[in-house]
């Protein structure tokens, strides 16, 4: 997807916004996760929590997607102390068009769900680069670097 423009969306987010894509600051990060309140998507958020401001002097807006509900992002959000929003798609309308919704093994068995990914959408809103199958520690620093290289 790398050098393609990116599909405009429409999301309900936190703090009772509505996130349109097209509307957006841009550079902008969009990281996907899997669930609220689990250690591996806990510890992702609070390394982009703690880089936010330096996110933003490089004039990068942060944005996470998870299936979760409105009402479990804003307790995620409130725990967190989070200064960005989280944008629920419980309907996995942009999880498709970012080809994030994949089968993984949990405990043996195969469930349908968010592959954790993360993507950097630049000034002209093409998706600039993308990372997939991420792993948490160091992830944050490494987009951080990238954002700054724009």
């Amino acid at each position: 997807m790398s050098g393609l423009p990116c599909p405009d969306f429409t999301l309900p987010g936190t703090a009772g916004a509505v996130f349109q894509l097209s509307a957006s600051a841009k550079p902008l990060v969009i990281y996907f996760y899997p669930k609220d309140n689990t250690p591996g998507c806990t510890n992702e958020t609070m390394d982009f929590r703690d880089l936010h401001a330096e996110f933003s002097a490089a004039g990068a807006q942060i944005v996470g997607i998870s299936r979760d509900s409105l009402k479990s992002h804003e307790n995620f959000k409130a725990k967190l102390e989070l200064p960005f929003e989280l944008l629920s798609d419980s309907e996995e309308t942009v999880c498709s068009l970012f080809d994030v919704i994949k089968m993984k093994n949990m405990y043996g068995k195969q469930v349908r769900g968010i592959e954790r990914s993360t993507f950097v959408i630049d000034a002209a809103g093409n998706i600039a680069r993308e990372w997939r199958k991420v792993k948490v520690p160091g992830h944050a620093e490494e987009v951080l670097a990238f954002v700054k290289s724009l």
